[in-house]
């Protein structure tokens, strides 16, 4: 059938039907070039970015599904990996999300990643996870600086924290280099992200890492004769061993046994004893975690510190921290040697010092007449007026002396003109007498000598309290007196040698933590009294070192960082694990 004009309907179907067809296909047509190209841009991102990925597309639906596994990184040992640790990867990601791309990690796969996309700039490589405290230790080792801002209000705001609100800053506090990232990947994780120059590395594996303190050796002695010793073989001296063998049989062997077991004895001995004294002459290392000490390592003193592994590890059981054993010789060593090492250009912000031991620290506790009484301070007039003042008792013993004498002249005047019977038992009586009253003199003096002994010493127990400051350094000066300390030494330079002696010597750790303990028993418990008076002139220098310790403490404790200090620490321990990327 057609119409008048000749057009029939398949005609018709043709000229409208087929455009409309193509028409229809043309959307899918668009979709699918428009898909592939940017599937196509996906996997040259991924590829640039050295990223293994499992991609799929709908063509139809313009979707492309990305599959990227997720990571748990941890830093390169710093010293066995040091091209790793030191140096910035080669091929960082440039896909939002892959900061953390920059520096080179151990990583270990924890999962997958599936994200569905439409463009290739909505892609977002996966945040990896990373244990906080190692993060902040790592960028502190290439030289990064905590912003104190930065942590005050992530301590305070939690994850309402500003996105871009800076944690750590480059060396010279111009750029940021750990900041707040949005929370879009972290599943409730703490989520930031890193950026890093390598013209800001200042720092290499010869430097002291974070959270390590060295403590210096004490100086030399003063050269002393030493008794020269006859060496010994192991088989003993030539005559001794013709004795042996001129021996009849067993009994010579026997005796040579004894002799080469008693020859190796004294040759382990020397070597412990060799050791030890090398030990004293070699400055340690020590790694304080948040739980205290983990390692102590001697070292050279010239000695570049390339190597936890090759260094000698040193016996540290008695100042370690132990919780719950009743012993807080582990609690003093470390917050004397984070105050050591805060104070110094080694940081040693995640142990946290007891908020006791801060608090003790801090408050006058020492009287300053009991000083005067130890023989710490030699000025009395250095201290405020707090004994009684007695007056000169010289007149009143010269009128004793007179009145005595006078009444003996009397009596032999008497005695002179008495019979010689009579005369000689009155000289007898006179002579008698005048011994009780010697006697009875003695005792008074002695009777109000202790009573003003007692008296001063009350007084002295009651007298001002001092400043933890001014306490150690009168006692540094008394140790200086004394050759405990050498007089060119300052406090600082004291309280390392002092941490050094602990970590060799734990007779020593032992008799100054139980002072310490002491101490701050008397200063809890309403001031000192006699027993604790009597402790500290028996151990005198023990105390006097001890207060250079507890000095140091208070001068961290009033140091400006020391409110970026708590704040780091408290943030640490609120967030083990975070999300960088």
């Amino acid at each position: 059938m057609s119409n008048g004009n000749g057009t029939s309907a398949t005609d018709i179907i043709t000229y409208i039907g087929v455009p409309l067809a193509v028409l229809g296909v043309l959307p899918i047509l668009y979709n699918t070039a428009v898909t592939l190209a940017a599937l196509s841009k996906i996997k040259r991102m991924l590829r640039h970015s050295r990223l293994t990925a499992l991609t799929r597309s709908d063509v139809v639906n313009r979707v492309i599904e990305v599959e990227l596994p997720r990571y748990a990184v941890t830093p390169w040992d710093r010293f066995s990996n040091r091209a790793e640790y030191w140096t910035l990867s080669r091929h960082p990601s440039s896909i939002p999300g892959g900061s953390w791309t920059t520096f080179n990690w151990r990583t270990n796969a924890i999962g997958l990643k599936t994200q569905r996309v439409e463009y290739a700039d909505q892609l977002r490589q996966p945040q990896v996870e990373v244990a906080f405290d190692e993060l902040v230790s790592y960028l502190l080792d290439l030289g990064a600086v905590p912003d104190p801002h930065g942590w005050r209000l992530l301590r305070s705001t939690g994850l309402w924290t500003p996105v871009g609100c800076a944690l750590m800053m480059s060396p010279d506090g111009t750029d940021k280099s750990l900041t707040i990232a949005p929370l879009d990947d972290s599943d409730g994780h703490l989520s930031l992200a890193v950026n890093w120059s390598g013209q800001w590395t200042t720092r290499d594996y010869s430097h002291l890492p974070p959270y390590w303190v060295r403590l210096p050796s004490p100086p030399p002695p003063l050269p002393a004769q030493q008794p020269e010793e006859e060496p010994i073989s192991a088989g003993g001296s030539s005559s001794v061993g013709e004795d042996v063998h001129g021996g009849n049989g067993e009994e010579g062997s026997i005796q040579k046994k004894s002799l080469e077991k008693k020859s190796l004895e004294k040759k382990s001995l020397d070597s412990a004893r060799q050791a030890g004294e090398a030990n004293c002459r070699k400055p340690i290392t020590c790694q304080i975690s948040t739980d205290g000490i983990v390692t102590a390592l001697t070292q050279e003193n010239n000695a570049v510190f390339q190597s936890s592994v090759h260094l000698d590890s040193l016996y540290i059981e008695h100042v370690r921290v132990r919780p719950g054993s009743g012993k807080s010789d582990g609690v003093w060593f470390a917050s004397a040697a984070t105050a050591y090492g805060t104070t110094s250009q080694t940081v040693l912000w995640n142990y946290k010092i007891p908020d006791d031991i801060l608090s003790f620290s801090r408050r006058e506790t020492v009287p300053c007449g009991v000083l005067v009484l130890l023989g710490v301070v030699a000025d009395e007039s250095a201290t405020p007026e707090w004994a009684t003042k007695y007056n000169n008792d010289h007149g009143a013993s010269l009128d004793i002396f007179a009145r005595r004498s006078r009444d003996q002249r009397e009596a032999m005047q008497a005695e002179a003109r008495m019979p010689p019977a009579q005369r000689e038992a009155a000289a007898r009586a006179r002579q008698q007498r005048e011994n009780e009253q010697r006697m009875q003199d003695m005792r008074d003096k002695m009777r109000t000598d202790t009573q003003r002994r007692e008296q001063r010493l009350m007084e002295a127990l009651q007298s001002p309290r001092w400043d933890t400051k001014v306490v150690a350094e009168h006692n540094i000066t008394y140790l200086k007196n004394h050759s405990v300390v050498p007089p060119s030494m300052s406090l600082k330079d004291a309280v390392g040698t002092i941490l050094h002696r602990m970590v060799l010597d734990g007779q020593f750790t032992s008799a100054i933590c139980k002072m310490l303990d002491l101490w701050k028993s008397w200063a809890e418990n309403g001031g000192m009294r006699k027993t604790d008076f009597s402790t500290l002139q028996d151990s005198l220098p023990i105390f006097a070192q001890a207060t250079l310790l507890i000095a140091m403490i208070k001068d961290t404790s009033g140091a400006l960082q020391g409110t970026l200090s708590m704040d780091l620490q408290e943030c640490l321990r609120l967030w083990k694990k975070v999300r960088l990327g």
